[in-house]
């Protein structure tokens, strides 16, 4: 996808961008180039995949979401380089957004990224999930809460819902739909204080590569215990 073909695209879903934010995402590709031989950023370096299988799926959240209202506050959980938060903040100026990455480097990364696009409002930290989300300056503070990692969903709602405040939402980024994954991480749910509402179902242009966004409403607190140790989610689901 050529970024002026990315741009229409997105247009004709109701979302115009300016010059300037086209400008944001050209020297986003250029230093995610640039650092990508440094540390291990993303597989995916090609100047039109980035714009289709990085930049505009981070933006399809806005399709399931109404990001443009207020001052909603983002936590971006295990985001690697920065997806899908550092586009939608691109977009949606208003967003708050908070990322907490695990690796250290790609900290240091998204700090210079931050910098570079003169983005207000983003707040980096390096911690584990599972310890970032007893910490009660952190816990049930966000409006929405969302990760695109490969984890499974119950796994995934044990790292995001501590996160997410009670009427709020964690928003997982699915790439297969699965119903047996969402049957398996219903006990999750319930344990940590969610509710299935709905799946979206988004197709990429150009290659139509389905892309799936659960969202899980918060209902109630999660009972403080959760999450466990680091480690213990992935090891040790609640299924």
């Amino acid at each position: 996808m050529k970024p002026d073909i990315f741009r229409k695209t997105l247009a004709d879903k109701g979302i115009e961008l300016s010059d300037r934010q086209m400008e944001q995402f050209d020297l986003y590709y250029k230093l995610l180039v640039e650092w990508n031989e440094k540390i291990n950023l993303t597989a995916i370096t090609d100047l039109e995949e980035v714009y289709l299988k990085h930049f505009y799926d981070s933006i399809t959240l806005a399709f399931s979401e109404n990001l443009s209202a207020g001052q909603k506050s983002l936590c971006d959980v295990g985001s690697g380089a920065g997806f899908p938060s550092i586009p939608l903040k691109i977009v949606f100026p208003n967003l708050q957004i908070t990322i907490v990455d695990s690796l250290n480097k790609r900290i240091k990364f998204l700090d210079l990224l931050v910098e570079t696009l003169g983005l207000d409002g983003v707040n980096l930290y390096h911690d584990r999930a599972e310890t970032f989300g007893q910490n009660p300056k952190f816990r049930e503070q966000f409006d929405f809460v969302t990760a695109r990692a490969v984890a499974r969903l119950s796994v995934l709602s044990e790292l995001c819902l501590p996160l997410t405040k009670v009427n709020g939402a964690f928003l997982a980024l699915k790439a297969a739909k699965s119903e047996e994954e969402l049957l398996e991480s219903k006990k999750a749910m319930t344990i940590l204080g969610g509710k299935f509402e709905k799946e979206t179902e988004v197709s990429l242009p150009i290659t139509n590569d389905q892309r799936f966004i659960i969202k899980i409403v918060k209902t109630k607190s999660t009972p403080k215990k959760y999450p466990r140790k680091p480690g213990l989610p992935n090891k040790k689901p609640l299924i």
